[in-house]
């Protein structure tokens, strides 16, 4: 449900504060904890003024799922705000794992929005980085945008529009130097990376670390935590991996050329159109 959080927060705000006096920490020690008024957690927990009224997240055949939801549920948690999944073109859109979801609207009927999300997937990632008209359509959006993001290859998409050039950013883990090389950025290597306005993502996950805190900056902490808590995020994964660094050489290995096996084809027939699709 939308803004779920908000509806929590208040209804225990309104019916009652806890009587209990004492937490316990990490280490088991007990910290004591201030009993507040309803007006000063109302207060506490309540979100900042903003700003922020339009929230799309790009949306393609293709594109992976978890990318684009992550995002959007920690997104659509602010006030006053709209929140839609913006696809290329009329229908439904197929993610990369075979869901298929509803967008709200099309590019086409879209002309300004305070953030805009990319989110990655695969092939129709990489088709998206060389369509001139989403490029187009994107570099519209960023002049209206108060924060333009990114979320694993989605960087790829923001990164064949010029937008990155110059900028530091982060990205999914294969050929992440490489790539935003090429579209004239830096590789940071962290989990979320920002450089001004923009804002940018390692691979899936990482889009709901970089989400918390796009939504800290905009509505504060407390407010953030809430959702947080309300999320129970707090990832602990059962065994060590996720980053080239944490993982198996050999398996490392085997992902590395799996990657390669299904991009380079892809690249390789989309850099030989180019030409033919520059000249529309």
């Amino acid at each position: 449900m939308k803004n779920s959080f908000i509806i929590i927060a208040l209804f225990l705000i309104f019916t009652g504060c806890s009587e209990q006096k004492t937490r316990k920490s990490k280490d088991n020690k007990e910290i004591e904890e201030k009993q507040l008024s309803h007006d000063e957690l109302m207060a506490s927990v309540m979100p900042k003024t903003h700003n922020i009224k339009t929230i799309g997240v790009l949306v393609y055949n293709g594109v992976n799922s978890l990318d684009v939801f992550g995002p959007r549920y920690i997104l659509s948690q602010i006030m006053g705000t709209k929140t839609k999944l913006i696809a290329l073109e009329p229908g439904n859109v197929t993610s990369v794992t075979g869901i298929e979801f509803v967008p709200d609207t099309t590019i086409d009927q879209v002309n300004e929005l305070d953030v805009l999300v990319i989110p990655g997937g695969f092939k129709g990632t990489i088709e998206a980085a060389y369509d001139t008209k989403v490029q187009g359509w994107i570099r519209k959006i960023d002049k209206t945008t108060t924060y333009t993001t990114s979320v694993c290859t989605g960087a790829w998409i923001l990164g064949s529009t010029g937008l990155l050039k110059g900028k530091k950013a982060t990205t999914n883990w294969f050929r992440a130097k490489e790539m935003l090389a090429k579209y004239g950025a830096k590789f940071t290597g962290k989990r979320f990376t920002k450089d001004g306005k923009y804002w940018t993502s390692a691979g899936v996950t990482a889009g709901m670390d970089m989400s918390l805190a796009l939504l800290e900056e905009i509505v504060g902490r407390n407010y953030a935590e809430g959702v947080m808590l309300d999320m129970e995020y707090d990832p602990f994964p059962p065994f060590e991996g996720g980053s080239p660094e944490k993982t198996n050489p050999e398996v490392l290995q085997f992902m590395t050329a799996m990657y390669a096996a299904g991009v380079d084809p892809i690249i390789m027939k989309l850099e030989k159109q180019k030409p033919e699709v520059n000249s529309k």
